[in-house]
């Protein structure tokens, strides 16, 4: 079994996150913050920055059964007090909810968990108490891969960029696919990096993902649907065919890869991209279904045992696999400027790969290519086209319109496109 890498080692230097600007803002607005993402994507080291006092409940399994009589040995302590994978301990939540209440001072508590907490026990109890931060595998930015000459936030604003040169090559971007986002891999030579991912999935299906809701799984039926999944990745496959891939020689119905979804989702192995809901001009009606998405790319590639070998010799491949990085570095950045990313398709097959939408109705329409230039003009030429096919009142919100490439030149075209190298993009 893998050591969790969101544990802090005494040789590792902590790399700043994006997501570090918005703890403390939550901390000064609700009696404790909740920091939740996958496991192994640094929350614990997060917390960790911002505690003044601490205690990791998953080197703590005598106090599982018995928190309930000991609370103060859980919250006493200077605060903020971290509380690290707190729902090995349920009760732990009321606990703090009724402290929070009773001590009615901001940042009190930083939980930190690798798995969705149960509506029915946070629901009302953690109403107005409780701040979420939501927390990814590093992006090219935060691992030190890139160059962010231009920022998303700058997009958003609709400001003009230098033309640069991306300083990475198409085989570290594969590299990097592969390897992930994983703290603890950043430097790592990439055999290691692929042990790690492939522990990790077996972890989720042997041990997670029946412990998440109690619910015992197959875990041979789970590595195929983890299979079914990275082969659809960056598309809108559906669960009949998720399903049709997954059941092997016993056929498995749609309802039962729902719950399997979910199951993933609740542990954040899988974040679908949803669909943007928008006005258009014309008659022409929007596809509702999700994109499939793992938080991570490294896990497709696992899933599927490819490296990147083999996908410096099948670039299409790639492709797919380098938009759902994109897909993921999109998502840390847009959160650091309160935004949602969304994917759009129509009816009539004209697509973008990600809408990126701020609070206040501003936009981004992102197209995404490995590089050439045919395939570049033909993603300008989409935007182009969607930016018309909008209604009025969303084509006067829409900040830019933008191709992310594999490539190695950001630049402007005539038309007003952006073409920007993943590596030359930051927050």
């Amino acid at each position: 079994m893998p050591t969790d890498p969101g544990h802090a080692t005494p040789e590792r230097v902590y790399r700043d996150r994006i997501v570090d600007g918005e703890v403390p803002v939550a901390l000064g607005s609700a009696g404790a913050v909740l920091i939740e993402g996958p496991k192994g994507c640094g929350k614990t080291w997060t917390g960790q920055r911002f505690a003044q006092s601490e205690i990791l409940l998953e080197e703590r399994p005598d106090l599982w059964d018995i928190a309930p009589q000991v609370p103060d040995l859980l919250l006493d302590g200077a605060t903020p007090r971290l509380l690290d994978e707190w729902q090995r301990v349920p009760e732990l939540w009321h606990l703090m909810r009724v402290a929070c209440d009773r001590r009615g001072q901001p940042g009190q508590f930083i939980l930190t968990g690798s798995a969705v907490p149960a509506d029915e026990l946070t629901r009302h109890s953690g109403a107005g108490r409780v701040s979420r931060v939501r927390m990814r595998p590093l992006s090219l930015t935060e691992s030190g891969l890139s160059e962010p000459v231009v920022s998303l936030g700058g997009l958003l604003e609709g400001r003009a960029f230098a033309a640069a040169e991306s300083p990475v090559s198409i085989t570290t971007l594969v590299e990097a696919a592969c390897r992930g986002g994983w703290p603890r891999l950043v430097g790592a030579p990439i055999m290691e990096a692929r042990r790690f991912t492939r522990n990790y999935l077996s972890d989720i299906c042997r041990v997670d993902i029946s412990a998440v809701d109690g619910i015992r799984r197959s875990p041979t039926r789970v590595m195929r649907l983890l299979r079914s999944l990275a082969r659809n990745v960056a598309t809108t496959a559906g669960c009949r065919k998720l399903a049709s891939e997954t059941g092997g020689d016993i056929p498995v119905d749609r309802t039962t890869v729902k719950t399997y979804m979910d199951a993933l989702s609740h542990l954040f192995v899988v974040e679908d991209l949803p669909a943007w809901s928008t006005h258009l001009r014309s008659r022409t009606s929007l596809i509702r279904s999700p994109k499939r998405h793992f938080v991570d790319p490294s896990l497709a590639s696992a899933a599927l045992g490819v490296g990147p070998e083999r996908y410096l010799s099948d670039l299409r491949a790639f492709g797919f696999l380098f938009e759902s990085m994109v897909v993921r570095d999109l998502r840390i950045y847009a959160q650091a400027h309160d935004a949602n990313v969304y994917h759009y398709r129509d009816t009539y097959g004209l697509e973008a790969d990600t809408i990126i939408e701020t609070g206040d109705g501003r936009w981004i329409a992102v197209e995404v290519k490995l590089g050439g230039s045919s395939t570049i003009e033909n993603a300008a030429e989409a935007l182009l086209k969607l930016r018309d096919r909008v209604s009025k009142e969303r084509a006067a919100t829409l900040a830019r319109l933008v191709v992310i490439t594999g490539g190695r030149y950001c630049y402007q075209r005539p038309d007003g496109v952006a073409v920007l190298p993943l590596a030359c993009l930051g927050p």
